[in-house]
This record gives structure tokens, sequence and C-alpha cells, in this order.
């Protein structure tokens, strides 16, 4: 009896063990759930609030204890905020516990007011110019990202992650604190589960004295050279405008900039779908919240729309002629095929083509242009990963089979 106590002890702290390992596992198999954190931002948000009312560690006094309470609630907010993202970020753990040490030291109510938002500082002369100001103000440019939708739609998304989606309807590809974007997709003629891009609509919103708002609107044949009210420009500040449409081929094409958040949104019609292109700095992308969770161009389309591309022999003319126009496996590859087999229309291809145009312009790192995932380019898994898996194989092992 007493055996089998040790046993089941021995089994219980087994399965503990396995269940550490694959949450580790988890964490290392999905890098971007991180991707999104904003820890930092809500530490320096408090450290900022404390240093203002001069209690860094908290006030004796009552008045001063009352506003620091109210700091450590926004503090408390902001890390709600950004739970979903920082999962598994130690930092953000470390701040929660924290938290809840320094509102039980101070005796502050978990519910009450919260800290005023600081006043927002006036705009410097470069302010609407948002790479000038990001140079101005961290010594180095910003880091910019880019997201891709075309075709069937495919989606390479901010994250570098590329999807098939059999998304219908309307469904928001970006929908931030500077941008919204969405997209409608309508069912191929002749297919109930194959979509394209029959309309996509930009919403600019309003920023200080930067920018109003403002709208952009395609739909199929018809992609204007300008925003809704028949302008091309906007934001006038000191002769610059912060907002401006181009276009090379009226009717087909569309350049929207938008300076002062360092924005460029590229709208095509290629064949019989629209496509959309994005090349955005990471802190405009981050700038959303919790409730802004269902956005394509970010966390990609849900598990249960996306399709598989289908295989191809390297002998069948869907595979020839992918491969005569792109000849790197990657995903525009991938596009390719899955559009060319869909529909096999050969000119369903160009989408692809433009679609990589697209990223070599908006992509300065020639390395991360040509996208690659495992079917694309057979990669292996990461070295943490393999090794988490082996360490969970040999726990199994050791679990049902006992020692060698």
């Amino acid at each position: 009896m007493a055996a089998s106590a040790v046993g089941g002890n021995h089994l219980h702290t087994t399965w503990k063990h396995i269940v550490i390992i694959v949450t580790t596992l988890l964490l290392l198999c999905a890098p971007s759930v991180c991707a999104q954190c904003r820890i930092l931002r809500c530490n320096s948000d408090f450290v900022a609030a404390t240093l203002e009312i001069g209690v860094i560690g908290g006030g004796r006094k009552d008045g001063a204890n009352a506003v620091y309470c109210s700091a450590l609630r926004s503090y408390a907010l902001c890390t709600q905020r950004t739970a979903r993202a920082c999962r598994g970020d130690l930092a953000y753990h470390s701040a929660v516990q924290g938290i809840e040490d320094l509102l039980i030291q101070h005796r502050c109510p978990k519910t009450g007011p919260t800290a005023q938002p600081r006043p927002l500082p006036p705009l410097s002369r470069d302010g609407c110019f948002y790479e000038k100001a990001f140079m101005q103000r961290e010594g180095r440019a910003p880091e910019y990202l880019h997201c891709g939708v075309f075709g069937d739609p495919h989606i390479r998304t901010f994250n570098e992650e590329f999807q098939t989606c059999a998304v219908q309807g309307a469904w928001p590809l970006i929908d931030n604190q500077y941008l919204y974007i969405q997209a409608t997709s309508t069912p191929t003629r002749g297919s109930s589960y194959t979509t394209i891009l029959t309309k996509i609509t930009v919403i600019l919103k309003n920023w200080r004295e930067c920018a109003e708002l403002q709208i952009y609107q395609a739909e199929l044949d018809n992609v204007p050279p300008a925003f809704v009210d028949g302008s091309v420009t906007g934001g006038d500040r000191r002769g610059h405008q912060s907002l401006r449409v181009h276009s090379h081929d009226p009717g087909r094409h569309a350049e929207i900039w938008a300076t002062h958040i360092g924005t460029m949104i590229v709208v095509r019609q290629v064949g019989r779908s629209l496509s959309l292109s994005v090349r955005s700095p990471r802190a405009i992308v981050e700038s959303h919240t919790p409730e802004q969770d269902l956005q394509l161009c970010v966390w990609g389309c849900p598990v249960s729309q996306r399709l598989e591309t289908p295989y191809a022999h390297p002998s069948t003319p869907a595979y020839t002629h992918c491969s005569s126009l792109l000849p790197v496996r990657d995903v525009y590859f991938q596009a390719c095929l899955f559009d060319l087999q869909v529909t096999g229309d050969l000119n369903s291809s160009a989408s692809a083509v433009a679609a990589l145009e697209d990223a070599r312009a908006m992509i300065s790192d020639p390395d991360r242009i040509h996208l690659l995932t495992d079917r694309a380019g057979n990669n292996p898994p990461s070295l943490p990963v393999a090794l988490a898996l082996s360490i969970l194989v040999e726990t199994l092992r050791r679990t049902f089979l006992g020692p060698v």
C-alpha cells in the first residue's frame, strides 16, 4: 500500500512536469504571443506618474497616498489591457505580482479613481512627420512592418505568418488608434469556399492637428485616385499635407500616404480581385486595445476559416507556370499555385506577382521579402522546440514504460 502511494505521488509529480514542459513548448511554438506585449509601456507610465507626484515609493500623507493609489490602479488597468499578449512574458507577471503587493502595502482599494492621462506635449516642428520625429526622439529609424492581402485572399500578416482564408463578408484587416481598414470578400463564381476581395475601405482617424478624419473606398472595377470627398490631400500643416492619394493607373491602382503615422497603403485591382499592401511602423501597428482583437493583418484569419494549399506535382502545368513567374518557392509561389488550381485561369497568378512586387518595395531587408513557410521552404523546427519535444517524449516514455 505504501508502495502504491509512493508510485501515485511519483506519477502525480511526473504529470506536473509534463504540464510544465507542454506549457513551455506551446510558448516556444508561438513566438507571436509576446509580439504585441506592451508591459514596458505600462511600467514607464507608472514611473512617470509617480515621479510627477514626487512619491516614487508611495507618500505618507493621505493626499499623496491617494494619488499614489490612483497611479497603482491605472498601472493594474494597463496590465489587464495587455494581458492576452503578455501571457508568456516574465516581466508582465512580475509587474502584476508587484502591483498586488503594493496595493496591500499602501492599503489601496482595488476600485476607485485612476490617474489622469498625462497631457500631450505640444507638437514639434516635425511632429507631423512620423519618421523625422521618431529619429529625433529615438536616434534611429523606426521598424516597419508589412501586411499583404491578395488573391483568394491570401494574407501575409505583420508577424510574417502566411494564411489562405475562406472568410466571407466584411472583416477588419487593421484596427488601431490611428487607422481602420476593412475588406469585403465574396465567393468566387462556381465555388462555395473560395473568395475574392471586392471592396476595401480605409479610415484614417483624426489625430491632433496633423490629420482630420478621412475615408478612402475602392470596389471592384473602381479604384479611385481620391478620397471619398473627392480630395487628394489632407492635413495641411505649414504647407505640408499629411495625407496624399496618388495613382499610376487611375481606376485600378491607388497609393495612400499618411506621413503623420509613417504609413503607406497600396490598393490594386489585379484581374477580378482587389489587393492591399500596407507598410506601417511597429508602434502604429501595436497601438490597439484588447477589444480590437479581430485584425486579420495582425492575428490572421480564424482557424476555422483557413485553407490548405493543395499539393501540386512539379510536372503539372500549374507548377510549371508559377515556377516561370516566381522562381523562389516562397509564400507567393504557394499563393500562385492555389489560385491557379482553384480557378484554372492563368491570369489569376498575376495577384501573387503584384503582391511580391509590393513586398519588395515595402520591405527594406532583402532576406525578409521571400517569406518561407514549412511547406514552401521545408524549414526544420527550431532548436528550443526540438529540445522541448525530445524532453517531453522522454518523460512520457519513463512515465509509462519505466526506466530502461
